[in-house]
């Protein structure tokens, strides 16, 4: 794809019932989507997506009465791009700022894929500010970290995108960059078949191609998972492998669809071993890696019942 042809930051502008603004945190901007009024439920989306993969959850949780807000990761979207900082603990340091940022002493976090990880993350790190979490599509780290080096023929081959043909030098940059069915493949490998057969799902891999090619955020997308394996032998990765070794304390609501072929549903059980506290397990059958999107209802209804637990 040609410099010319490549699309801005415009093109996640997205008009909608909702306010866009930016809003610095941890010595970046970050472009965060915003609805409704009173406590906070911040949104975090995962690759290959932006902020939008929360549309339908944005609109339903601020008439529920909530301030709905979600955020393009580092990276990602129209928030800062710099060339470092795709490690788990910056991220995470990111959205726990952010939280203050927004003038809020703590915030309920919901976050898929990726943000699933942060979400977890923050658990941990910061469970003061953070009152509860809810992970969609997403296995606690340790968990993830396990099955991918034990589990040969079940999530470490689910994982190949990330932990083998992500690996190599911009070669999977520009591939995502140069032909549109690698974005499509992705999303074809990891959801369930029947969002793959509606207008939305078309809609979706246009937007997501769009936003994958705004410069440079396929190569900073990439740069998260190359850590992920990279570090693991690293003193970096030793460290954050230590932040994440207590039991989490605080509430946490973990959603997965069975057909999700990114993260298998096995391996995302497996994460209540790192819970003390309080701790649901809801699986929906057909449905795969996105299911804000594939079934928002359930995921709204599910984020709502949650929240407004004891």
């Amino acid at each position: 794809m040609s410099q010319l042809n490549t699309p801005d930051d415009s093109v996640v502008l997205i008009d909608g019932p909702w306010t866009h603004r930016t809003v610095r945190a941890n010595g970046l901007a970050l472009h965060v989507v915003e609805a409704g009024s009173g406590p906070l439920i911040l949104l975090l989306h995962g690759f290959p997506e932006f902020w939008w993969t929360w549309r339908h959850q944005l609109t339903a949780l601020a008439a529920a009465g909530y301030r709905a807000v979600a955020v393009d990761l580092r990276g990602y979207g129209a928030s800062d791009k710099p060339p470092r900082g795709y490690d788990s603990a910056t991220l995470t340091a990111d959205i726990t700022q952010l939280v203050t940022a927004l003038g809020e002493r703590e915030a309920i976090l919901v976050g898929n894929d990726l943000g699933g990880l942060l979400a977890w993350t923050a658990a941990h790190t910061s469970p003061g500010l953070v009152s509860r979490i809810v992970v969609v599509g997403a296995a606690h780290p340790t968990r993830l970290r396990e099955t991918m080096l034990t589990k040969v023929r079940g999530q470490a081959r689910a994982s190949a995108y990330f932990t083998t043909a992500f690996q190599i030098p911009r070669r999977p940059e520009q591939r995502l960059l140069s032909d549109d069915t690698a974005i499509d493949g992705m999303f074809e490998d990891w959801s369930g078949p029947a969002w793959r057969t509606t207008e939305d799902y078309a809609e979706a891999l246009v937007r997501y191609r769009q936003a994958l090619r705004i410069h440079p955020v396929t190569h900073l997308a990439l740069e998260h998972f190359r850590w992920m394996v990279r570090s693991l032998p690293r003193p970096d990765g030793r460290r954050y492998a230590k932040l994440i070794a207590e039991p989490i304390t605080i509430p946490v609501l973990q959603l997965h669809g069975g057909a999700d072929g990114c993260i298998l549903p096995s391996t995302a059980r497996g994460s209540s071993a790192h819970v003390s506290g309080p701790y649901e397990w809801r699986q929906r059958e057909g449905i795969g890696h996105f299911p804000q999107e594939e079934d928002p209802e359930w995921v709204t209804a599910e984020i709502l019942r949650w929240v407004n637990t004891e």
